[in-house]
């Protein structure tokens, strides 16, 4: 199957690069043709504009958009559609706002053209977790491309009572519904994801000041903060993949040094809390967890530090550079 790409940072190259390891074609296009010419070296049609890169592809197309959500997908979405013919489908892999892919697929399918969600988490070298929203047939036409993004069932053994459902869930992708659908389902994947960052960075930094003067002596711990999360994560009931990269940052550096603490936000949460707000659903951690993602931006402790760690490693997140 040939996919086309459009965006080639770390999350669309490392899709180009999956994607050609397992035998299908990839045409890539970058504004920077320098990361159009890497990945051409490594096998994909290197194209040198949105316009070459539909006179290259076959039909139908398939054309996967990783940009930034909003103003710069919608952007790019405008350009290409008039350029593609019925049938073909563009595919949003990006953060966008659930209610913008209703309004995209409403407005591609007047064209004849179809449209994709896809909300992705996950490592890249691990593979992607993807929430898929979209018409069923497009969805399933594009699954020989999700198999081999997605994670795999990693040897993790089927949940019982799951017999008869859909398979490809174990794999690691969902085809959760319709358009925005994807999105949505990723959208409160970051709240939660948020949740349970916040819970490990705010544990640790009570850990790390039990050692503090203003206690009494007798009160007082020097913790070993690497080896608590290298023993949380053997059997423990909050192990998880995210200790497993508390417990990597903090053996590489215990001081978590090479981290100011400035932790950003995708987006997706702050969508989370609202849509909880349009629910009337009470979500205290949820977005406790945002605000205080705000508040590192003023004060940078060592939890904050601890977040910003996670974030670089399941995703390569590098805070802003600070002028």
């Amino acid at each position: 199957m040939q996919l086309g790409i459009v965006g080639l940072g770390r999350i669309g190259g490392n899709i180009v690069r999956r994607v050609l390891r397992t035998g299908h074609a990839c045409v890539a296009y970058d504004r920077d043709p320098k990361l159009s010419q890497r990945l051409s070296a490594e096998g994909a049609f290197a194209a040198q504009s949105l316009k070459d890169l539909v006179a290259i592809m076959e039909r139908p197309r398939h054309v996967w958009l990783t940009l930034p959500a909003g103003e710069a997908t919608d952007d790019t979405l405008h350009q290409l559609s008039p350029m593609l013919d019925a049938g073909d489908v563009l595919i949003d892999g990006g953060n966008s706002f659930y209610k913008d892919d209703i309004r995209r697929a409403r407005e591609l399918a007047a064209m004849g053209l179809h449209y994709v969600d896809v909300g992705t988490s996950g490592g890249i070298e691990r593979g992607y977790c993807l929430m898929i929203g979209g018409e069923k047939e497009i969805v399933d036409r594009l699954d020989p491309i999700f198999s081999v993004l997605a994670t795999g069932n990693r040897n993790i053994p089927c949940t019982p009572g799951r017999e008869g459902r859909d398979a490809r869930v174990e794999r690691g992708y969902i085809h959760a519904g319709p358009s925005g659908a994807g999105h949505f389902v990723k959208m409160v994947h970051s709240g939660i994801e948020y949740g349970l960052m916040q819970a490990y960075a705010e544990g640790f930094e009570i850990l790390k000041q039990a050692i503090a003067e203003e206690l009494a002596a007798e009160l007082r711990f020097d913790f070993d903060l690497a080896d608590v999360a290298e023993v949380w994560r053997r059997g423990s009931v909050i192990s998880s993949w995210l200790l497993d990269l508390t417990a990597s940052a903090l053996a590489a550096d215990p001081k978590l040094s090479n981290f100011e603490g400035y932790v950003m936000d995708s987006g997706e949460g702050r969508r989370a809390v609202s849509a909880a707000l349009e629910e009337a659903v009470p979500i205290p951690v949820l977005s406790a967890a945002q605000y205080a993602r705000f508040g590192s931006r003023q004060q940078h402790s060592f939890a904050n530090k601890l977040l910003s760690a996670m974030r670089n490693g399941f995703g390569g997140y590098q805070e802003p550079a600070r002028g």
